[in-house]
């Protein structure tokens, strides 16, 4: 492999670092957000960079509101989209009129047994279960080495001091092996023209 491809292997590597971390710059300010870490490697084709989500605990906020959760440990609420189910850890839900938690996009939290349903007057356990007048009528599924908070949301686990020097960082990555890519060049350019001249 010529120095010109590592060079632009480390360009490539630079430009996927930068991405990642306007990403997570970009959602500093959202609940639940899990940040992506960039963990470079050398292969054969040159420098690669590879996303990791990053499962650092966000910090709780305490907001107040019934339907506002926060799982403290592992785990994550789960939403349905139409007909797929997602992944999230943003807690922050309201009760329609049916008695379903949906969050602002729409999306039914799910329980045990589909689209979680809360009576009036039913409470949120830290373990997730719903009960109304004693009785456990459905739950959030969790680890068990988790707990659910009640009034509480999870931050993103980012801050933006930073992402901001790992945006600095990724930028003079990227600028130095540009240089690197355009002093080969200029090079081999010029040792072609001597070539040429002495022929």
């Amino acid at each position: 492999m010529d120095g010109i491809a590592w060079a632009s292997s480390a360009m490539v590597a630079a430009r996927t670092r930068l991405e990642i971390a306007t990403a997570n710059l970009a959602n500093v300010s959202t609940d639940g957000f899990r940040k992506h870490v960039a963990r470079g490697r050398l292969t054969a084709s040159g420098v690669e960079v590879d996303p990791l989500v990053a499962t650092a605990q966000g910090a709780l906020r305490r907001t107040g509101r019934d339907f506002d959760f926060a799982i403290a440990g592992d785990g994550w609420f789960r939403v349905r989209d139409g007909s797929s189910i997602r992944p999230t850890r943003d807690g922050a839900f309201v009760r329609d009129r049916d008695g379903r938690l949906r969050d602002d996009a729409g999306r039914a939290l799910q329980g045990r047994h589909g689209d979680l349903i809360v009576p009036a007057g039913a409470s949120v356990d830290e373990r997730g279960a719903v009960v109304v007048a004693g009785r456990v009528v459905d739950s959030i599924a969790l680890p068990s080495a988790s707990a659910l908070r009640t009034g509480f949301l999870e931050t993103a686990n980012t801050d933006a001091v930073t992402e901001m020097v790992d945006v600095m960082a990724a930028q003079r990555s990227f600028e130095s092996a540009e240089k690197v890519v355009a002093t080969i060049d200029a090079a081999s350019r010029k040792a072609a023209g001597d070539v040429a001249a002495l022929k």
